[in-house]
């Protein structure tokens, strides 16, 4: 929200008034304050928001403990106030950060507020794995009472977040925990020793890793742990990720629990062969893996993360000569997927918060929406197509990575143009694809010389061609004038002496750019026969339904731009047709 000067003097009145003390904090901070000091407030108040179903809370710089306004020059500039609102992003375990970074002048002196957006529902936020809190008007560790009851604000729609009542440590797999834990080390390398983690028993494991509730196994901890013969604890739902190889060859494969594990199997029934790629003007190969390792885990794990497990559906992986497809069901659950590519959005909200918290726990994926920003950058790093999402069936997400080039000019172009910002790739990615874009993107890449054509049709410049080595793409695919087409007819009309319409498409569409369908192709040539006969070039012998065409007179095979006159003496004597294309 924006504040008017008048609405934040009204606000800091309030606040000084005494409202919600445990989601306000004041601090005096004439000069500066601890940035780490003010994350641990962050995740405080943000959690006590929450419980208090607060939109926010506040932390008051320039204030005194009396709580008299005493000034601060604290976040001076904007620059200040950016690096802050990094900082905590970063070290915030969930991504969230200051909403807001609003000063005022309040009896003559300056004060900073800065507003803190509440946990969302079931996701208590920590800073650098502790959760904070507040106990009156101090700081303290997030109790469990306070935990529990932030987690159990979605645990009646979060399917993941079910206890199993009749599941115990028997029913998980030994080697997933043990993956796990090496994890879980990872994930906290500079903030818990090694041997702590070593030292706790699964019980103690499986609490820190937020994959049980009160010592019970959750749906989500089988699902990332469960041994292969406990999949019945999740029945209805089955509880598999299948693989399948479709094209000349056809196979496929089932993959059960654990998921931790599998996943890894999963990926590397995928054929990962080397590409090479020629670029422009050397004489060397650069050798690329068809897929990106991390990405298809990456792809995976969102797959798992994400999907709607209420209707029991399971991950499909489809294998293609030329891209993988991954496919589960549910929503996209948070914004849109280019938000996500461009990285300029952190999603608020999961629909599996439970099983979203344990994979971070995990170190299988993050809470900050990285995930999809990498997979693009991968591509972009190996110069093949970006990654595609389907959302055209409703209650269905498609995603499909690329295992091959469409546009040799394009790899080319990333090649040798590794300056070009991502907002232009992802542009151009689309022209390559035949897909749309939107007009100001057209624009920005028509005026820094990039594409050319209109809609649909727009395609790369002779400028990307030549710099890229893809002349000879470009002059296949770009339209010649009429004239050129025209000659190539009335040079067969002079020595063939006439043609069907069979006769003219036999030897025109072979000319015309290859960046038309074929409707747009039979058109093309529609339009130019009934053009050159209205400018008296060719003349129909025949009937509109079987035409015979011919050249009218002889001597002038251009095509002008008004038709010529018929001179007094004209030795053909010929009248123009009334045939029409």
């Amino acid at each position: 929200m924006t504040l008017t000067s008048d609405e934040l003097t009204g606000l800091l009145d309030r606040l000084l008034a005494g409202w919600e003390n445990e989601v306000v904090e004041f601090k005096e901070a004439t000069r500066q304050f601890s940035a780490d000091k003010t994350g641990e407030y962050v995740s405080a108040l943000s959690n006590e928001a929450n419980l208090r179903g607060l939109a926010s809370g506040w932390l008051v710089f320039g204030i005194s403990n009396a709580r008299e306004v005493v000034g601060t020059s604290h976040l001076l500039d904007v620059q200040q106030r950016q690096a802050l609102k990094h900082h905590i992003h970063q070290s915030i375990d969930q991504g969230l950060t200051v909403r807001e970074v609003y000063e005022v002048m309040h009896s003559g002196r300056r004060v900073v507020l800065l507003e803190v957006p509440a946990a969302p529902r079931g996701i208590p936020i920590s800073w650098k794995g502790d959760y904070r809190a507040r106990a009156g008007e101090s700081l303290v560790p997030l109790s469990l009472d306070k935990l529990d009851e932030i987690r159990r604000q979605t645990i009646g729609a979060d399917w993941s977040a079910v206890v199993v009542p009749e599941a115990t440590l028997a029913h998980l797999d030994p080697a997933a925990i043990t993956r796990a834990r090496q994890g879980f080390t990872e994930r906290y390398t500079s903030r818990i020793p090694a041997a702590d983690i070593d030292a706790w028993d699964d019980a103690t494991f499986l609490a820190k890793a937020r994959l049980t509730r009160d010592g019970q196994i959750t749906r989500a901890a089988l699902l990332l742990l469960g041994a292969d013969t406990s999949t019945h604890l999740l029945t209805p739902h089955p509880a598999q990720m299948t693989w399948k190889l479709v094209g000349e060859q056809r196979a496929h494969e089932h993959f059960r629990l654990p998921f931790l594990l599998n996943t890894t199997a999963l990926a590397k029934r995928i054929r990962n062969v080397q590409l090479r790629l020629l670029p422009p003007d050397e004489l060397i190969y650069r050798e690329i893996s068809k897929y990106d390792e991390r990405s298809l885990l990456e792809a995976l794990y969102n797959c798992i993360a994400h999907q709607d497990y209420t209707r029991n559906s399971r991950i499909v992986v489809t294998e293609h000569a030329d891209r993988i497809v991954f496919e589960s069901v549910g929503e996209f659950f948070d914004g849109a997927p280019d938000d996500y590519a461009l990285d300029e959005r952190t999603p608020r909200q999961y629909r599996s918060p439970f099983l979203v918290e344990a994979m971070t726990e995990l170190n299988l994926i993050d809470q900050m929406g990285y995930g999809i920003h990498r997979m693009v950058q991968d591509q972009v790093r190996r110069f093949l197509p970006l990654p595609d999402y389907d959302l055209s069936t409703t209650g269905e997400v498609k995603l499909t990575i690329p295992g091959a080039v469409i546009d040799e000019s394009y790899s080319q172009l990333l090649m040798v143009r590794t300056d070009l910002p991502l907002e232009d790739v992802l542009a151009l990615d689309r022209v390559q694809k035949r897909l749309d874009i939107s007009e100001k993107a057209a624009r920005h890449l028509r005026r820094a010389g990039l594409i050319e054509g209109r809609k649909l049709h727009r395609r790369i410049t002779p400028r990307v061609a030549a710099a890229t080595g893809a002349m000879a793409d470009y002059i296949r695919t770009r339209p010649q004038a009429d004239a050129h087409y025209a000659a190539l007819l009335t040079d067969f009309l002079r020595v063939q002496g006439h043609a069907n319409r069979s006769d003219v498409e036999a030897l025109l569409r072979p000319a015309l750019s290859e960046a038309l369908t074929e409707q747009q192709k039979a058109t093309k040539i529609t339009n130019l026969l009934t053009k050159l006969r209205r400018h008296g070039v060719i003349v129909n012998r025949g009937t509109r339904t079987k035409p015979r065409w011919e050249l009218s007179y002889a001597g002038d095979e251009s095509v002008q731009s008004e038709p010529p006159r018929k001179k007094d003496d004209d030795a053909s004597g010929t009248a123009r047709g009334p045939g029409s294309a």
